[in-house]
């Protein structure tokens, strides 16, 4: 009994600074998104595309193609080394082109005009985020409120727990 009157305090305070931290950064990203997306959009296509065999592809269902663009894919160097024949499967419009799914993660095109989404990912991120905000803060509040249950019953526990007298048990 003793132990459970201590953690409960304990776990209150910590179920406290989580919801505090999430106010926060919910705040924080809420008041800054210029600062937000003026930094992802800088710092991510320099770290992702350059080097890295598959880089960034469209999103699923998103029909984009890199994160500001096709472009992105331009120093990918397995499309260098192709003379600009192969293009990223998962960019492909499949309006324009289909069938030509690989393994590598790379189709072939028959000319360096690739059959590709030209709307970067980024754009088409910012699109959902905001025809979906209503779900997205619906998420957020139901987190939120069941975080303030946990806290409400710790408090309820630990208020409810009483410490035992055992001078008043018989000894055998």
């Amino acid at each position: 009994m003793f132990l459970t009157s201590v953690v409960s305090p304990q776990y209150f305070s910590c179920l406290l600074l989580i919801l505090l931290a999430q106010v926060a950064a919910g705040a924080l990203i809420y008041f800054q998104k210029e600062k937000v997306s003026d930094g992802t959009s800088s710092s991510l296509p320099a770290g992702v595309f350059p080097d890295s065999e598959r880089g960034f592809g469209g999103l699923v269902h998103m029909e984009c193609c890199g994160w500001t663009g096709r472009v992105d894919w331009s120093g990918n160097q397995v499309i260098v080394n192709s003379s600009q024949l192969l293009f990223p499967c998962s960019c492909q419009n499949v309006s324009l082109a289909s069938g030509n799914f690989s393994e590598s993660g790379f189709c072939e095109a028959q000319t360096p005009d690739w059959p590709v989404y030209d709307v970067g990912c980024a754009a088409s991120v910012e699109s959902w985020l905001v025809t979906n905000i209503g779900v997205v803060l619906g998420i957020c509040l139901g987190v939120a409120l069941i975080e303030l249950l946990g806290m409400i019953l710790s408090i309820c526990m630990c208020r409810n727990i009483h410490t035992e007298d055992y001078t008043k048990v018989p000894k055998y």
